[in-house]
């Protein structure tokens, strides 16, 4: 008989992706996922002959394989399974044809695989052929991976959901940020691994970090540590400073697509600038793209406890300036993170599920500035001693703030001791919706429940250590609090600020009893600051003072109106445009002081995004885009950027030079949808004055030629 010579091969990349939820990648190359078989044809020069033909397959990944390693795979043809392992079987004979089914094991390294064949002539002779290439996935979908997740609704979410929402801003004004995450677009898989590479552990050892590469843990630590480039070659470059002249500031992006391209293009230089929110995102498609369930999850009041204390000191002066400290501790207005959904092999039982993972560059994990992953179960009952990172996850949403009064270079007394002022409105999006859900119960037992300071007391006692006998932080939380007041003091604002505006508060002030002065009147000045309030926590210098005198009977109540000018703040605010108004009340019978704050959010104007008819894919879309400048101010060097995957291949942008204040801006232009399915359109334009006037419409888009 006829040596059997191999013609052709068919990888089928079109059925397989189909079959393997990987067709939004494309279906002209074959991208599977772990644990599920996929279905290759091969044609030869005669019938294939079970009994007597020898066919051995041959996968490899990586630069030297072996199976020692497990980045080689050798495997027979064989009529049925055998386990999880890798496997060529359940094959069929049509002619000349050989259609064979490749299954791989939930165990496998991810990554780009060759493919190969090796054909027995017999005497000892073999002929080995390429049957081409294939990117080898996780797979939440099998129940044998470790990021497997049993609701089809919920993949549909964490895995196959290109757009979604980044929360931002503060805790009482938060602010969607819709984000292009765009994991399917063209190259962003070849890229996902193109990081991998670029990591310092694939630079020290090829061979044993693509090994390690079958182990989510492994592969998202490696994620969280190259997404940042504080060690490395890292995607982004952190810029927390305001002058972003050397690239673009990190308002400026709307989707990680942009950013893994031009890193990519740019050889592994750091893409200039990002912010945690950037950071989480560009995360999230990295990880998306992989196989493995993320989401975005936005903390808000967020502690960076560098000391492991689990106290955040925070210091006013008698004049209510908000001051820096030396220290590196901060409250973040918000802090943006990851959480990705596994199976913790490593940890004890009852800790799967979601893990928080940060690749936003704040402290060393290992050597590294990475974070996670870190159980949210194990957060959340305060198991702090199991990796990764725990105890500084746990502090990000659980910490104590203590507010000190300073001057001549001492603390001087404690304003306010508070339990639960960090770790507010935990958020992320909604499943199938675009509506923001609370997650904060999943971190967190209620704030001052029972279980909440039992739990509280349990991590304290494990970070603190030989600290906690002698610790003034735990001397605090013995003691009964700050003792009573003789006033009541409430900030409100008395009309919906805007930017460009006279600010306008009420100072409401209202007499108690306290055991010192159970009756009579009482003095007290109170000295106000208004500060602008950086992202980070910090301020800046004062833009405002005001002193009010205020004279009290018992049980009487006061209103004071106070005025903060616009041409106070207008050049002194960042992009976030936040102010903080603090306030000193010094009671003159009691030589104690009080403070009081409010926190502003300046809205910028809104963005209108009308769809005329239906979108269909290849068909002209007509797209109106409309800003009215609300503000008292002009909005020079105004520049459009839009986004959208599925919509745009990567971005349009357009110069709108300067809206006059008061005037609207019409914008006109046709879209040609290229992917069928949900989409999101993104609007951003920003200008020299606001960086961040932004807009979505979300856009169901049908096959060409629909009915």
């Amino acid at each position: 008989m006829a040596a059997l010579e191999l013609r052709s091969a068919d990888l089928q990349s079109s059925r397989n992706n189909q079959e393997h939820h990987t067709q939004e990648m494309g279906l002209q190359r074959l991208i599977v996922r772990r644990s599920q078989s996929f279905t290759i044809q091969l044609h030869f020069s005669r019938p294939f002959h079970s009994g007597t033909d020898h066919i051995t397959f041959i996968a490899e990944t990586g630069p030297e394989p072996t199976e020692l390693l497990g980045t080689r795979a050798t495997f027979l043809l064989t009529s049925a399974r055998q386990g999880n392992v890798w496997s060529a079987s359940d094959f069929t004979i049509d002619a000349n044809s050989l259609s064979v089914s490749l299954f791989t094991p939930a165990s496998a390294v991810i990554g780009p695989y060759t493919l190969k064949i090796k054909i027995s002539q017999g005497q000892g002779h073999s002929l080995t052929h390429l049957l081409g290439t294939f990117i080898l996935l996780f797979n939440p979908w099998s129940a044998e991976d470790d990021v497997y997740l049993p609701s089809e609704i919920l993949l549909q979410e964490y895995i196959m959901m290109d757009y979604g929402f980044v929360y931002k801003g503060h805790e009482r004004f938060i602010t969607p940020w819709p984000w292009n995450y765009g994991q399917f677009e063209e190259g962003i898989i070849d890229i996902c691994f193109e990081i991998l590479n670029k990591s310092l552990s694939f630079l020290e050892n090829p061979s044993k970090a693509c090994s390690q590469r079958n182990d989510v843990v492994y592969v998202c630590r490696v994620v969280s540590a190259m997404i940042n480039s504080n060690d490395d070659s890292g995607v982004l470059q952190g810029n927390w400073g305001e002058d972003y002249s050397r690239g673009l500031s990190p308002l400026e992006w709307s989707g990680s697509v942009a950013i893994l391209r031009q890193w990519s293009a740019g050889g592994g230089q750091p893409v200039r600038y990002g912010q945690c929110w950037v950071f989480a995102a560009v995360m999230c498609t990295v990880m998306r793209c992989l196989g493995v369930p993320t989401r975005v999850v936005s903390n808000f009041r967020s502690a960076h406890n560098a000391d492991a204390n689990l106290t955040i000191d925070t210091y006013y002066d008698q004049n209510a300036v908000m001051l820096p400290t030396q220290k590196r501790d901060k409250i973040w207005n918000f802090h943006v993170w990851n959480e990705c959904w596994m199976i913790r092999k490593d940890l004890p039982p009852g800790y799967n599920g979601w893990q928080v993972l940060d690749p936003t560059p704040q402290e060393t994990s290992s050597g590294l500035f990475r974070c996670g992953p870190a159980s949210v179960k194990a957060i959340r009952e305060g198991e702090v001693h199991l990796p990764y990172d725990t105890p500084f996850v746990y502090a990000e949403v659980n910490a104590d703030e203590v507010i000190w009064l300073f001057g001549g270079g001492q603390a001087l007394e404690i304003l306010a001791h508070n339990i639960s002022s960090i770790g507010k409105e935990i958020s992320t999006k909604m499943v199938g919706s675009d509506q923001r859900q609370n997650i904060t119960s999943s971190y967190k037992y209620p704030e001052g429940s029972p279980e909440e300071r039992s739990v509280f007391m349990k991590a304290s006692r494990k970070m603190l250590g030989s600290r906690r006998a002698s610790s003034p932080f735990l001397d605090l939380l013995r003691s009964s609090g700050s003792k009573d007041q003789p006033v009541q003091l409430q900030l409100h604002l008395a009309q919906t600020p805007e930017w460009g505006q006279d600010l306008l508060l009420e100072l409401h002030a209202r007499r108690v009893a306290d055991r010192a002065h159970p009756q009579g009147p009482i003095r007290l000045v109170v000295r106000f600051c208004a500060q602008t309030l950086l992202h980070s926590g910090g301020t800046r210098r004062p833009l405002w003072r005001q002193k009010v005198h205020l004279t009290l009977d018992f049980g009487e109540e006061i209103q004071r109106s106070l005025s903060l000018p616009y041409n106070n703040y207008k050049n002194k605010l960042t992009d976030e445009k936040l102010i903080r108004v603090s306030g000193i009340a010094k009671v003159a019978e009691t030589g104690r002081s009080m403070l009081v704050l409010k926190d502003i959010s300046l809205e910028p104007p809104h963005l209108a995004i009308e769809v005329s008819e239906r979108a269909e894919v290849g068909k002209a879309l007509r797209v109106h885009i409309s800003l009215t400048n609300t503000l008292s101010v002009a909005l020079s060097h105004c520049t459009m950027v839009l986004e959208g995957s599925g919509l745009i291949d990567g971005q349009i942008s357009n110069d709108l030079g300067t809206l006059v204040a008061g005037h609207t801006v019409q914008i006109q232009l046709d879209l040609y949808p290229l992917k069928v399915g949900r989409r999101q359109l993104q609007v951003l334009i920003s200008s020299k004055e606001l960086k961040e006037i932004k807009g979505y419409k979300d856009i169901f888009v049908v096959a060409a030629g629909a009915s």
